[in-house]
């Protein structure tokens, strides 16, 4: 019966017709008229157009907490006790560390290549002394906040890793309960996810107008003077988003999961412009989840379990962000990086994306924890990440979506080893 009332809301909340109907059409339309509006009104279109932004983001946040809550209670509940569970959490988890390192390695050979820090004038102080190297004493505390002493505080807080926590001990207790005394529980929550899945497919229905005050506000406020000086360093950064989600992403879903990656990637194009729009993942992962359901064909037992998790650990594109724009702070200091302090740099980076809110421009936050894990610190450090700060919209923007797209392929991996058949199947 759920399966039946899910497929008529999927159903009910689908468009068809022609492509100028298709809503990936209509957001990329909306892309390119904010862009030319931004240019065009001289500033003033982040004034007229931005609060349908503001709105639109704010509309997605409003369900994240209910939809996590009930999407990974009943993704847990479902899975079941003892093996099964292990099993799909080591498999997610397994993935996660996987992609990450690959992500970060990959911005660790370009930064290294193309070293973009070096010559660049941006500060006056070169040449700092590099002190010994400390052990970084923050990574218990990311621990520390996966127990909430409050579950209530902690979801009107936000705190997602406190909130999947919790949801995945209630699953867990839900799976435990005789035989008979869970089906109340169960039906509640899962009655609740469709409400939440019925909810996201009407706002996702506003997200042209969304991506219009968006783009126009992101356009007209940036500046083009700093962009020229650290270009290089831009460059560096996508390009090793481009290896990354045109290269290594497409060869895990082909060798790991026997998948043609132009049919996920065209699966994923909804998910994909809202993450490249709105420059977070917590906000885009109503719509990640709808098309991983809809389109990529993946059980909301795997979807459940998977995704949310994905939108708050698994942070591929931050994790090289992390790697690059630390090295990149050294070379401009005229620091020179060890084989040991750059080994530190790729760890802390690693545990720096899993810590890292899935909100615009968290990365930029979390950095300060990378360089401070190798002594890089002080004023100098502060001019340079706020120099970085003026092209860092746009690359929040590309990073987020390879955040996205990372967590739908392993979604999809996962969903294929666990004998999923259909899926990425049309």
């Amino acid at each position: 019966m759920r399966d039946l009332a899910s497929a008529r809301i999927v159903a009910a909340m689908q468009t068809g017709g022609p492509f100028y109907k298709q809503l990936w059409f209509q957001t990329l339309v909306s892309i390119v008229i904010g862009a030319a509006l931004g240019i065009a009104t001289d500033g003033k279109s982040a004034e007229w157009f931005g609060w349908m932004g503001k709105l639109f983001v704010r509309l997605l946040k409003m369900v994240i907490v209910p939809l996590i809550l009930t999407s990974i209670v009943t993704g847990v509940a479902s899975v079941g006790t003892g093996k099964t569970l292990g099993r799909l959490g080591a498999k997610t988890l397994a993935y996660y560390l996987a992609t990450s390192l690959a992500a970060i390695l990959t911005g660790l050979v370009l930064v290294n290549a193309l070293r973009p820090g070096v010559g660049a004038d941006l500060v006056d102080t070169q040449g700092a002394d590099l002190p010994e190297l400390t052990t970084m004493g923050s990574v218990s505390e990311i621990f520390e906040k996966m127990i909430p002493t409050n579950p209530i505080a902690a979801m009107a807080s936000g705190d997602m890793l406190a909130i999947i926590f919790f949801a995945i001990l209630l699953g867990v207790g839900i799976a435990h309960l005789p035989s008979g005394r869970d089906r109340t529980l169960r039906d509640l929550f899962e009655q609740g996810f469709d409400l939440m899945m019925l909810l996201t497919s009407g706002i996702i229905r506003l997200l042209p107008l969304g991506v219009l005050g968006l783009i126009s506000t992101a356009v007209a406020k940036s500046g083009a003077g700093t962009l020229q000086a650290v270009g290089v360093y831009a460059i560096t950064i996508v390009a090793g988003l481009a290896i990354h989600m045109l290269v290594t992403l497409p060869l895990f879903l082909f060798l790991l999961g026997r998948m043609s990656p132009l049919r996920h990637y065209r699966n994923m194009a909804e998910a994909m412009i809202t993450a490249f729009s709105t420059s977070s993942s917590s906000a885009t992962l109503p719509v990640t989840i709808r098309s991983v359901r809809e389109r990529v064909g993946v059980s909301n037992q795997v979807t459940s379990f998977v995704l949310p998790m994905g939108a708050t650990i698994n942070m591929d594109g931050t994790a090289l962000y992390e790697c690059v724009g630390a090295i990149f702070i050294a070379q401009v200091l005229g620091v020179e990086l060890t084989f040991a302090q750059q080994a530190t740099v790729v760890l802390t980076a690693l545990l720096a994306s899993i810590g890292a809110a899935g909100i615009p421009s968290a990365g930029l936050v979390m950095i300060f924890l990378v360089t401070e894990a190798v002594n890089l610190k002080g004023a100098e450090v502060a001019t340079i990440v706020g120099i970085m700060l003026a092209v860092d919209r746009p690359l929040d923007m590309l990073r987020t979506m390879v955040n996205i797209t990372s967590d739908s392929v392993g979604a999809a991996i996962i969903a294929k080893s666990e004998g999923e058949s259909e899926v990425n199947a049309a």
